[in-house]
């Protein structure tokens, strides 16, 4: 896999996070290197936790189903980036956090934040390519815009949270299609 697609992928799994950060970013006042790092830190490590188990689930079922890998790892990123992208049209509530960087209220929004990177680790597991470079790359690139995303929305506020979705899932669907059309058409 090249280096653009491994950004490519990382940037895309990171909106949530960093939508996830914008808002938290609004919501802390005053925002601490306490509170950036707590969060950049966590976010990070799930990002880079989570493809690293889905590969390993899918070296596991890779022989059952590598006639069809490129169909699934498509299927996998365009389901994972069209519900990033309706997601971000969801009304959601805003629920008074005092802190999200803290206790059960961060690890939940860490889970939350990084469960697509399972489905691209399964995806990478069944293009059989290493997890452990992309894996590296998407904790750094999350990690880092979870922190860019804080210091921003402290100061302008969550407008821009839907957009960043949008983009996000839109990426990851743009990733997916690449694979189909790499392993079908350009082959």
């Amino acid at each position: 896999m090249d280096w653009m697609s491994i950004f490519g992928i990382a940037l895309a799994l990171a909106m949530d996070a960093f939508a996830v950060a914008l808002a938290s970013g609004v919501v802390l006042n005053p925002l601490t290197r306490r509170h950036l790092f707590r969060l950049g830190f966590h976010f990070g490590l799930f990002q880079a936790l989570m493809p690293v188990i889905g590969w390993l689930v899918g070296i596991v079922l890779q022989n059952w189903i590598s006639a069809y890998d490129h169909w699934i790892a498509f299927i996998l990123l365009t389901v994972v980036g069209g519900r990033m992208i309706l997601e971000a049209f969801e009304d959601k509530k805003d629920e008074a956090i005092s802190d999200p960087t803290r206790g059960l209220t961060m690890v939940m929004l860490s889970v939350a934040t990084s469960i697509d990177a399972l489905a691209v680790g399964l995806s990478l597991a069944i293009l059989n390519v290493s997890v452990w470079m992309p894996a590296a790359v998407i904790g750094l690139v999350a990690g880092a815009l979870t922190v860019f995303g804080m210091i921003l929305g402290r100061r302008l506020g969550d407008s821009w949270g839907k957009r960043v979705e949008v983009c996000g899932g839109a990426v990851l669907c743009f990733i997916g299609l690449k694979i189909l059309l790499e392993h079908t058409v350009f082959k």
